[in-house]
């Protein structure tokens, strides 16, 4: 299938800022690209692209003085297929485990595996280790916190998250995380966009999402704690630790955002069909952290 995809969005700023984006489909679906434009900018001005430590690309630009609108749109193949599920998949010792994998068994920024880890063990520690283990925290996750973008807060941490019991998908991404390396589990967090495709239309569609991929049995697999369910259509941005290493806009200094509208469907017909106009929504900056 073809998904349709792309961004605009609008911040002003009361003086140049220095600005990175983490905005760009990861380099693993690259050759998936069928069409795309240029990342556009009103008023133009030079950027610059480059890969974290991660290997997620962040463009980098200064952001002029008054409203400032970034603008790309793209058409991607993808296989139409659902997240993998392979619940044979086993738990691979931390002995055992490849060196570049050992960093997302960590605590980190919204990741305290030191505040979860009695519960996590209390919780999971006398289930079947591998694939039933991982699927039982998303199961705990999914059910303990309440979803709303009324309920976004950009210091939210995965203990907080489950002593609240409210959150947005980073929430419940962070918390499945942080429960995943309590039990000696490697979990990395990732964002990207996820639309409406092979499930009914939600009047408030995540075109953005955040989700978690797990390492078992030697490979990275999907788990969506705030979705709890096999999805078709992710095309991933950036992974990282947690959502700090992965914010769609960083900027070195303030900023309003005035415009945050996204577009993610099945491209039916003729690859270059005009888009959809997307979803206006004007949220605050800790949405894009």
């Amino acid at each position: 299938m073809l998904i349709r995809l792309g961004y605009e969005i609008a911040i002003e700023c009361a003086e140049a800022t220095p600005v990175i984006s983490l905005l760009e489909i990861h380099k693993d679906r690259q050759s998936d690209i069928k069409r795309q434009t240029r990342v556009l900018t009103s008023p133009a001005v030079p950027t610059r692209l480059y890969h974290d430590l991660h290997g997620n690309g962040c463009r980098r630009f200064t952001a002029p003085a008054g409203t400032f609108r970034i603008l790309y749109d793209a058409v991607v193949e993808d296989s139409g297929e659902t997240d993998e599920v392979n619940t044979l998949a086993r738990e691979v010792p931390v002995a055992e485990l490849p060196d570049e994998v050992l960093g997302y068994l960590l605590g980190s920024r919204y990741c305290e595996t030191d505040h979860l880890s009695s519960l996590a063990w209390q919780l999971f520690g006398h289930l079947p280790p591998g694939w039933a283990r991982v699927q039982a925290i998303v199961d705990y996750v999914h059910n303990r916190l309440s979803f709303g973008y009324g309920y976004a807060r950009s210091t939210r941490t995965a203990a907080q998250a489950n002593e609240e019991r409210v959150g947005v998908c980073r929430d419940f991404a962070h918390l499945a995380i942080t429960l995943c390396r309590c039990m000696n589990i490697p979990a990395r967090y990732v964002n990207g966009y996820l639309g409406d495709i092979g499930v009914p239309i939600d009047p408030a569609p995540m075109d953005f999402s955040a989700w978690m991929e797990v390492f078992l049995d030697g490979k990275w697999y999907t788990f969506d704690p705030r979705h709890n369910r096999p999805r078709t259509g992710r095309v991933v941005i950036a992974r990282g630790r947690d959502a700090t290493d992965v914010p769609l806009l960083h900027s070195f200094g303030p900023h309003r955002l005035t415009l945050f509208k996204v577009w993610t469907y099945e491209q039916e017909g003729k690859l270059f069909n005009p888009p959809h106009h997307g979803v206006d929504r004007t949220v605050s900056a800790q949405m894009l952290a």
